[in-house]
């Protein structure tokens, strides 16, 4: 038996996805036999004087069935002899292209229903690129209704020849051409004898016989982390799902954007430990050191992965609201969640021409390439090389309700990695010092930007930048580096000292954190109840441990952004 297969239905309003499907189900015996029964009972009061309603297995809401629309995703599975399937039956109406989008991003294929009296729409056009947009390769065109049109050859043709303009605007990798009829269920699981000219397979068979190609084509291992489990203080552990390669215990990885190494120490799977793990499996793993990692951080070896801050991506604008550019949204790639704002629409995508339309503006629905700066740097690729790290959504501040969701075409602004970032060392100590970030307020945008333009390693003698546009320090203070287990000394603005946490003692001068917030603290006692309580915190109570212990607007401000 071949392997699992996910692929949607989707194509224009009562083009007959959902009819299709049900024929599928009930033609192949995959129905109960109440489910049977209920099926023919609902379709006795329905539109079709009392013949068999197929969509009515897949149209469950309410209002689905009275408007005879689907509007919500609809997914089932399904066994035949040959294969196993996951079907997403998806909305056709243009209101509810965000539905179908859902629908797109977990398939592998595609069946894009073409009614034959009406030939190919704007709608089949616009389903057809956010397949693509969504990563699928594989296309089904079901030109559906041949009994409507007399099961013309002819007319099959001319919408052959539309369907073949569309591949070669699209560049779309496999396209398969089936001439049906859903509700009859002429070449949908049983060779019709109303179309003798076509030659080629049903669409179940060639469902059941196509070879996806998911073999893992991305470099090495990377794992987004979901969360940072710690059950008491003698076990931290990294969980997520593994989304490309495999991990063995003892390997090396690198965290990433700290880009700190370490060694695997155990790997979970669930509650039972292993010496390797593979690709979509949810583990938890274990290293042989503290790292700087939480949430929406990535584990990786093997592959040249980094943090970027520019985002050129092509988006799917799914928002009531239109995009305009300078409009601020959060950003969720990954496991990750930041404020990013949309700088630039370079062009929007003319849906039935794929022209480029010079445009500030993007309606709902609309599909455009467009420049995001993030507020910080998030570890990103191309969705071509790394998917799970190259595909994103934009999210509403106000409202939290998904703006929009696009890939990932080009990468720029490189940073946030260790060795680019301003820190402090001395032998085998190392920090990050974050203190020497500016923050600008944008007038364009509206909003408050963070760049980092120092990016220097400092040690014992040398001076630093303490006074800058955004931040004004003492000349005598020390930095706690919480992250890093680190305690810097400054004095005369120069730094003095450099020592792991633990030999740190409070001297009586400012002390800021490795951000530059102020530390509010007048004692050793102080320090070391601080220190207590962020060892104690987790991501859930940070918050509430920043709130209580740190001061931004003592040596920091924002001023305005004059670029």
């Amino acid at each position: 038996m071949k392997g699992l297969l996910k692929f949607i239905t989707c194509g224009s309003v009562d083009d007959g996805k959902s009819t299709l499907i049900g024929h599928i189900l009930y033609d192949s015996k995959l129905l109960y036999t109440d489910q049977e029964k209920a099926l023919e009972l609902d379709s006795k009061v329905g539109s079709r004087s009392g013949s068999i309603d197929y969509s009515l297995l897949l149209d469950g809401l309410m209002a689905e069935r009275e408007q005879g629309i689907t509007i919500d995703v609809a997914y089932r599975y399904f066994t035949t002899d040959e294969r196993s399937f996951i079907v997403a039956d998806t909305p056709g109406h243009e209101e509810y292209t965000r539905n179908m989008a859902v629908g797109a991003s977990f398939a592998d294929l595609s069946i894009i229903l073409i009614d034959a009296s009406q030939g190919v729409l704007v709608q089949t056009r616009r389903h057809a690129r956010i397949c693509k947009l969504m990563g699928i390769r594989y296309f089904v065109f079901a030109v559906n209704k041949m009994d409507l049109v007399q099961y013309s050859e002819e007319r099959f043709n001319e919408i052959k020849a539309q369907i073949d303009e569309l591949q070669k605007e699209l560049s779309l990798d496999d396209i398969y051409i089936i001439p049906i009829s859903a509700t009859e269920g002429d070449n949908v699981t049983k060779k019709s004898e109303n179309i003798p000219w076509y030659n080629g397979v049903t669409l179940l068979k060639y469902l059941e016989d196509v070879d996806i190609d998911t073999e893992n084509d991305e470099e090495g291992f990377y794992m987004p982390v979901q969360r940072v489990c710690r059950p008491d203080h003698t076990f931290r552990g990294f969980q997520g799902q593994i989304e490309s390669g495999s991990v063995n215990v003892g390997d090396e990885i690198t965290t990433l954007p700290s880009s700190e190494k370490a060694r695997v120490k155990e790997i979970l799977v669930t509650d039972r430990s292993v010496e390797t793990a593979f690709k979509g499996q949810p583990v938890t793993i274990t290293l042989d050191k503290e790292v700087d990692v939480s949430r929406g951080c990535v584990l990786v070896g093997g592959t040249d992965v980094a943090t970027y801050k520019r985002l050129t991506v092509s988006l799917l604008w799914t928002d009531d609201e239109p995009l305009k550019s300078g409009n601020e949204y959060l950003v969720k790639l990954g496991t990750k969640t930041i404020s990013g704002i949309v700088t630039k629409i370079n062009y929007a995508v003319d849906v039935n021409t794929g022209e480029h339309i010079k445009t500030d503006i993007l309606g709902k629905n609309g599909i455009a390439l467009c420049e995001i700066l993030l507020t910080e740097p998030i570890v990103a690729d191309l969705f071509s090389v790394h998917k799970t790290l190259g595909e994103l959504i934009l999210i509403d501040r106000v409202s939290h309700m998904t703006s929009a969701c696009g890939v990932v075409e080009h990468l720029s602004e490189k940073g946030g990695n260790f060795s680019n970032r301003a820190s402090f060392k001395l032998g085998d100590i190392e920090a990050r010092g974050d203190i020497f970030e500016e923050f600008y307020y944008d007038a364009g945008s509206f909003n408050v930007l963070k760049y980092q333009v120092v990016r220097n390693t400092y040690t014992v003698g040398d001076e630093l930048p303490i006074h800058g546009e955004s931040y004004d320090y003492p000349d005598d203070f020390d930095i706690i580096v919480l992250r890093d287990g680190v305690a810097i000394k400054i004095r005369n603005g120069k730094v003095s000292d450099i020592v792991t946490i633990d030999k740190y003692e409070y001297f009586g001068v400012p002390v800021v954190n490795g951000r530059g917030l102020e530390v509010l603290v007048n004692n050793q006692e102080e320090v070391q109840k601080f220190l207590d309580e962020y060892n104690a915190s987790d991501d859930g109570t940070l918050r509430a441990f920043a709130a209580k212990w740190l001061r931004f607007e003592t040596y920091r401000r924002i001023t305005m952004n004059r670029r």
